[in-house]
């Protein structure tokens, strides 16, 4: 029987199939970028192309009749976007893909969701999993916590779903690529005398929390748990150690918070009418990651799942620049 991975020409999907694989377990691939997916069939993983916007089922490719578990890692994330867009990634392709798990009679079904769900522009400390949800603070909030909606309600799949915080790592296409390249354009922001921080996720480590998830006891069913890298860091430390091994030095200009979010809200409005509604260069969620401490509590990962970081920040950044990786 097969584990079929969704996203798999994405970060994290990629990285996944890779652990299965080592594994000697037979896993699936779906994506569809067609260059990755090609490198990745190339590399000798199985491959199917897809996108899960339409419905999933066996006869699109025989090996799809093989598949017990799945893990969906497939999503739009991004600060800013059309709904429509982001329903379609998150919310349409999910349901698809439940719906095909039921007819499949999958064991477990992983469910990749963010701690985007939670984000307010507020401190957050030690965050659980059983926290009060705020408004959502974009589509991409919006529709991930609808996902996780879907795929819990459905006990029949055996879910687990994750919340893995700001994962990094080599072939990060977004988080640290876009922090240096916001910093060689200009300036950085320093809201409330730099009191920001956060926790990110080293890429290994959240696969090592899939693993767990995939095989995790029945108490884990129909639960949510936060993933990231136990180190609640100054997003200045983060962004100048980032730059330091990207060759560049990080510049700070301390900027009154409540402005700036008006002009960055300006902005957002003013991209959403252009054509092609380009993303504007800074967003409010964007802003708000320098703006606010947050971190997550891990206990019910680490007491349920078995699992806990393993890799430093530091540890984290020596890996994913070695080679020169991350650079934008």
């Amino acid at each position: 029987m097969a584990v079929l991975v969704t996203g798999a020409s994405g970060f994290l999907g990629s990285h996944v199939l890779e652990r299965l694989a080592a594994s000697g377990t037979l896993a699936l691939g779906l994506g569809r970028d067609e260059t990755r997916c090609a490198a990745l069939e190339a590399a000798g993983h199985r491959i199917i192309r897809h996108d899960l916007a339409q419905r999933l089922n066996a006869a699109l490719d025989p090996r799809l009749g093989r598949v017990e578990r799945i893990i969906h890692c497939a999503a739009l994330s991004s600060p800013f976007g059309r709904l429509a867009d982001f329903q379609a990634a998150n919310v349409t392709a999910t349901r698809y893909l439940v719906d095909f798990a039921r007819r499949q009679g999958v064991s477990r079904f992983v469910h990749i969701s963010s701690p985007s769900v939670c984000f307010a522009f507020r401190d957050q400390l030690g965050l659980t999993e059983d926290a009060a949800l705020p408004e959502p603070v974009n589509h991409y909030a919006r529709t991930k916590r609808e996902a996780e909606r879907i795929v819990l309600c459905q006990p029949e799949i055996h879910p687990v779903v994750l919340r893995p915080r700001g994962i990094y790592g080599k072939g990060d296409r977004a988080l640290l690529p876009r922090l240096i390249k916001a910093a060689r354009s200009r300036p950085l922001p320093l809201f409330r005398d730099g009191r920001a921080g956060i926790d990110l996720t080293y890429v290994d480590d959240v696969v090592d929390a899939v693993m767990a998830a995939l095989a995790a006891p029945g108490e884990a069913e129909g639960r949510i748990f936060n993933i990231s890298g136990g180190e609640m860091l100054p997003v200045r430390r983060i962004a100048d150690a980032a730059c330091i091994r990207a060759g560049l030095h990080a510049r700070w200009r301390p900027m009154p918070l409540a402005p700036v979010m008006l002009a960055a809200g300006l902005m957002e409005a003013v991209a959403l009418r252009l054509p092609g509604r380009p993303e504007p260069p800074v967003t409010r969620y964007g802003l708000g990651l320098f703006a606010y401490a947050q971190s997550l509590d891990l206990s019910k990962a680490k007491r349920i799942l078995g699992w806990a970081p393993k890799i430093s920040f530091e540890q984290g950044l020596d890996r994913t620049f070695a080679g020169g990786g991350a650079r934008p």
